[in-house]
């Protein structure tokens, strides 16, 4: 008889066709125990080939692959497919050495905390479930929340790294530098006149302009120099009142008669005096004495030295004493007014030094000093106006440029940490120091004036602390997820889970 696959199959219909065929009893007892050893036999062939093939797929299912979400490697299956969490392609994961000894001290097993939705982290339960879209919740163990030592910032946690993770996250630190600090202010300003050096030439007399020294604006002119001839009618009876009284106190100077003698002396004062509060010069006085003839004209002079800045004046003009003929300005110094944000303000001192460049002049600077802050605020610009002195012996500072000031003001000796360090959350500034061990400490600092190294460090810090430059957002979300995770351990019973 041959054996296949249904051998059993096959020896039980023979055996029945053989028993139909109507055989002697006793022979058909002999066939029939042959037939169910045969039976039993095949039976068990069948059993052990089973077992065989079971126990090689058992095998090959252990050596199967296996797929794991690169973004959360806690999500493992045995066929490809998409993350639950985040969507992402299931990665095969990559077969691993076998693992080295075990030490002598096994560590002990790490303790779940809770499980908390991988999706919201303020949900939590203290066994596992499930959120409201179906995910498992995932554990979160002792050595997970966040340990914090020392005085804490609210809302951030210490936060471990190790070298591969600095190195992924692209972490750097930089040592805080003690160093001579100097607060510049860099703005704009406009040239003016210095308004106490500026004066305004009137007569005080009425008359008509019969000549012009100084015939248009802008020109030089010193103290002493003639501006113009003027003809005035009040000034003629003026100079012949005192060549009279003149005459008179010559007859009766030498009279007998003290009063007589008196009054014609004071007459002569009185007449010498009312041309010199004309601005007659005494020289003029003097010459109109020895002369004994009255002059059609007298010139006005220039009290100061400078520029015509104005001149309303021309040849044959009718002027009154209230009449602005000239006006004149000395620009051996000059001011600078400078607008300086209100918010700027606290840096400004009166005394501090300042230079003042031109765009189109490089390498020329004017030096100065701050002589006078506004005490208003312009509401439209937010802006003070802060005055410099400056020296112009040359002339090359004119009114009405624009010249770009820088103001230095020296903060001394301080602490100052890079901008890049800085996470300014609004109602505070924190930082990372970077301590040896490798931990990274969130530290609340307060800063001081802005300079080109960074911010000077009014509280906070101390000399020789490191902080981190580059990555702190990701420390700083990290920071925050652990303080969050510490928070909800402290709570004596976790919150329910909505399902």
């Amino acid at each position: 008889m041959k054996h296949n696959g249904d051998g059993s199959t096959t020896c039980v219909r023979r055996l029945n066709r053989f028993a139909r065929t109507g055989c002697d009893t006793g022979l058909s007892r002999v066939i029939a125990i042959l037939g169910v050893a045969l039976i039993v036999a095949g039976s068990a062939f069948t059993l052990s080939g089973c077992r065989a093939s079971s126990g090689g797929d058992a095998t090959a299912g252990a050596h199967q692959a296996k797929y794991h979400c690169p973004m959360h490697p806690t999500v493992v299956s045995d066929t490809p497919g998409d993350c639950p969490i985040c969507g992402m392609k299931l990665v095969p994961i990559e077969p691993t050495a076998a693992p080295a000894p075990a030490p002598a001290t096994t560590p002990a097993p790490r303790r779940i905390l809770f499980y908390r939705s991988p999706m919201d982290p303020a949900v939590h339960s203290d066994k596992p479930a499930k959120d409201s879209m179906g995910m498992d919740f995932v554990p979160v163990y002792d050595d997970e929340a966040g340990r914090s030592s020392g005085p804490a910032v609210s809302g951030r946690a210490e936060v471990n790294l190790t070298p591969e993770r600095r190195s992924l996250l692209g972490v750097r630190s930089e040592d805080v530098r003690q160093m001579h600090i100097e607060k510049s202010l860099r703005t704009v300003g406009r040239v003016a006149p210095d308004e106490r050096r500026l004066a305004h030439v009137h007569t005080k007399f009425e008359g008509y302009v019969e000549h012009l020294y100084v015939d248009f604006t802008g020109k030089l002119v010193t103290k002493g120099d003639p501006l113009l001839s003027i003809y005035s009618a009040e000034l003629v009876a003026t100079q012949q009142e005192y060549l009279l009284a003149l005459r008179v106190q010559k007859q009766l100077g030498n009279s007998q008669i003290p009063s007589v003698a008196q009054g014609g002396a004071g007459l002569l004062d009185a007449a010498r005096e009312r041309l010199r509060l004309w601005d007659i010069r005494a020289e003029d006085i003097a010459e109109l004495e020895r002369t004994g003839t009255v002059r059609r004209t007298f010139d006005l002079y220039a009290e100061v030295t400078g520029y015509v800045v104005v001149k309303n004046v021309v040849h044959g003009m009718r002027v009154m004493p209230a009449d602005t003929l000239f006006e004149l300005a000395d620009l051996s110094r000059v001011w600078v007014l400078a607008d300086v944000y209100e918010s700027d303000l606290p840096t400004v001192r009166l005394g501090m030094p300042a230079d003042v460049t031109l765009s189109y002049q490089p390498g020329r600077t004017w030096r100065g000093t701050v002589a006078n802050v506004a005490p208003t605020v312009d509401e439209k610009t937010r802006s003070v106006k802060v005055r410099i002195d400056v020296d112009n012996a040359g002339g090359a500072l004119k009114p009405d440029m624009y010249a770009d000031v820088q103001l230095r003001t020296d903060m001394g000796t301080g602490l100052v940490v890079p901008d890049s360090a800085i996470i300014d959350t609004g109602d505070r500034k924190l930082v990372f120091l970077d301590h040896p061990d490798g931990s990274i400490e969130p530290r609340e600092i307060e800063v001081g004036v802005r300079i080109p190294e960074g911010y000077q460090v009014v509280r906070g810090l101390a000399k020789g602390d490191r902080v981190v430059t580059a990555a702190n957002f990701l420390l700083d979300s990290e920071s925050s997820l652990k303080s969050a995770l510490a928070a909800f351990t402290a709570t004596s019973a976790p919150a329910p889970v909505k399902r």
